[in-house]
């Protein structure tokens, strides 16, 4: 087996808080069950992705990958994984 090393890749993130402006391709749904409740209104986010529908949850990271399709990405995982860049 050979080992591989991911090309370094720029990419645009913004971190997703639901009391500011939802990032680009977040929606919201109202819902019952394991969501959040904003108002009264039982509410969760997701985005659609190229793997189908993904929920957000505040704090998670809104990735715009190189092909411009947008993904989730947890704030551990986010940190373990990308640096910014000037």
């Amino acid at each position: 087996m050979a080992k591989f090393r991911k090309k370094p890749v720029v990419i645009n993130a913004v971190q997703f808080w639901p009391w500011d402006e939802l990032p680009e391709g977040v929606q919201k749904r109202s819902l019952g069950g394991n969501s959040l409740s904003i108002d009264g209104e039982q509410v969760q986010w997701f985005i659609k992705t190229l793997d189908g529908d993904m929920i957000v949850s505040p704090g998670d990271w809104i990735i715009t990958g190189i092909n411009g399709e947008k993904y989730p990405c947890k704030p551990e995982i986010f940190q373990k994984t990308y640096e910014q860049v000037d």
